[in-house]
């Protein structure tokens, strides 16, 4: 796309962050024998709790309640996934260390070890001591505090990031899941019973894991790294009783498998969608919270996929659920639509480490709904973004928007038949639009309006939930207003230096917020492909 403006022209050329590609996990396929190699440096001695091998971590089962075993147990060296120290951030390293140095074991667990096998960056750093909370709290005085009811955890704030610990001695009120397996194995060491015992406890099995990193052993005491081989998704008690016991682990189950490609054994699918209606009785924040790392993270596209296959999309997100049902998207659709299409480019820019402000995706909903709803010239709807990019102005917005001569995506059935414009026309149908794009965002945060989306899909219950922050709607508010009303926000000034600055993309600068969403609809209007094709035939 050529662009006039210097402020402008590298939209085109914006860096864009490579996603994070999945490891082909080729040491999970089988073990190898490791030859011993010299240590190119002194490491960290092992914590007294790993100095003495244990026996039955090695080859031993649990031994269930109804005397069936449970699945193997096994410890495995980090090195035979190439975990390396450098992967940990310094934040962890300082929370692990100064722990460790107060005579507490440590562990790095959960969904980090998952994603340090699989070559992933992981979202976060989750450790696990035998401390309690109180003795972290004093062990980081006046930069930790004690958070959660049910499931109570330290948060520990270090260089502008939080580190979340929890306790060996804390279990969660009402849980059941050491109640699959009652007795613990024979020759089954202290140690190896305390960490067993916490993953009973844990979601999936493939957050069950524990990792050593002065050890670097890694304990699976639930067959985690089978599930990781096998790309399953699956519960460590009964699909049914864990979602019954958390119907918030329904979403992360979504969450998980959308990110990491992974499918779910029979039981955990079934339940997923039979259980699926509970979601709805959730706290709005903890809905929010999940949705967030759903579409903010990089994996937006298959987490709608899996929303609207398992039928949670119309209870979450009505509008974009009777878009889906309107167009006939069914359950299972391998193919794409405008929705999909926009958050796919939307994802290309976005990793677990680099996610995005809500309001960028709340953003996109709004101009798709609206979209949706009236059809655009594909001229109006570039325009649009560009004074959403350059923060209401809309005459040089016009100016650039005119000059685009790159053919666009004709397949999509929200965009019509390009035509001539004057000046003036267009200015008018791009505030039209952005008033349009206003009454959608209004209305997918009005319960009644909620309600009504819901009685457009084929047998779907009745729901006004409504989640979306008051502030995030205010900030999307103010940007479709300046828009409409041609006045550009005080004091915004519109990227120019062709980089994404992702700290401030998360806490919602309006410029940053502003630069990725006109990238994402322009990715979308106007794909490299389209030229090519293009290209090629001429």
């Amino acid at each position: 796309m050529a662009l006039r403006s210097p402020e402008l022209r590298l939209l085109g050329a914006l860096t864009r962050p490579g996603r994070i590609a999945p490891s082909p996990l080729a040491a999970l396929a089988s073990p190898r024998r490791r030859r011993r190699a010299p240590s190119p440096s002194p490491s960290p001695s092992p914590s007294p709790s790993d100095s003495t091998p244990s026996t039955a971590s090695d080859s031993a089962g649990a031994v269930a309640a109804d005397g069936l075993e449970g699945p193997q147990w096994k410890t495995v060296s980090a090195k035979r996934f190439g975990i390396k120290e450098s992967m940990i951030p310094d934040e962890a390293w300082n929370v692990l260390h100064r722990l460790r140095s107060r005579g507490y074991d440590v562990y790095l667990v959960g969904g980090c070890v998952r994603d340090l096998i699989m070559k992933k960056t992981p979202k976060d750093f989750d450790i696990i001591t035998t401390a309690d909370l109180r003795q972290v709290k004093d062990t980081f005085a006046g930069s930790a505090v004690i958070v959660g009811r049910r499931f109570p955890i330290c948060h520990v704030h270090d260089n502008n990031s939080i580190v979340e610990v929890s306790s060996f001695n804390t279990s969660a009120r009402g849980s059941r899941g050491s109640q699959i397996y009652s007795a613990k194995s024979q020759n089954c060491s202290k140690n190896d019973y305390l960490r067993w015992k916490n993953c009973q406890g844990r979601d999936f099995t493939i957050n069950g894991l524990m990792f050593n990193p002065y050890s670097e052993k890694i304990y699976d005491y639930l067959g985690g790294i089978e599930d990781i081989k096998k790309a399953k998704v699956r519960t460590v008690i009964p699909a049914g009783t864990s979602f019954q016991e958390d119907c918030a682990r329904i979403l992360r189950a979504i969450r998980i498998a959308a990110r990491l490609g992974f499918s779910f054994p029979k039981e955990t699918a079934y339940y997923v969608r039979t259980l699926g209606c509970s979601v709805a009785r959730l706290d709005k924040g903890r809905i929010l919270m999940e949705i967030n790392y759903m579409l903010a993270y990089g994996s937006a596209e298959d987490s709608l996929r899996l929303l609207w296959r398992f039928g949670l999309l119309e209870h979450l997100l009505p509008f974009q659920a009777a878009y889906f049902s309107s167009t006939r998207f069914k359950r299972k659709d391998k193919g794409s639509n405008m929705l999909l299409v926009l958050f796919s480019k939307l994802d290309n820019f976005l990793a677990p480490n680099r996610p995005c402000h809500n309001s960028l995706w709340i953003s996109i909903l709004a101009f798709h709904e609206a979209l949706a709803r009236q059809p655009r010239d594909p001229l109006v709807v570039a325009t649009f973004a560009l004074a959403f990019y350059l923060g209401g102005d809309i005459s040089l917005a016009v100016e650039i928007g005119k000059s685009i001569t790159r053919q666009h995506d004709a397949s999509f059935r929200e965009l019509l038949e390009p035509r001539v414009w004057n000046d003036k026309h267009l200015v008018d149908e791009v505030q039209n639009f952005a008033a349009l794009m206003k009454r959608a965002l209004t209305e997918m945060t009005d319960e009644y309006h909620v309600s009504n989306a819901m009685a457009k899909i084929p047998q779907a219950p009745s729901s006004d939930l409504v989640f979306i922050p008051l502030q995030a709607y205010l900030k999307v508010l103010r940007l479709i207003e300046c828009v409409q009303y041609g006045k550009k926000e005080r004091g915004y000034m519109p990227k120019s230096d062709g980089k994404i600055n992702y700290h401030n993309l998360s806490y919602g600068t309006s410029a940053e917020i502003a630069n990725l969403f006109t990238l994402a609809v322009f990715d979308t209007l106007y794909p490299p492909n389209i030229e090519d094709q293009h290209d090629s035939s001429s």
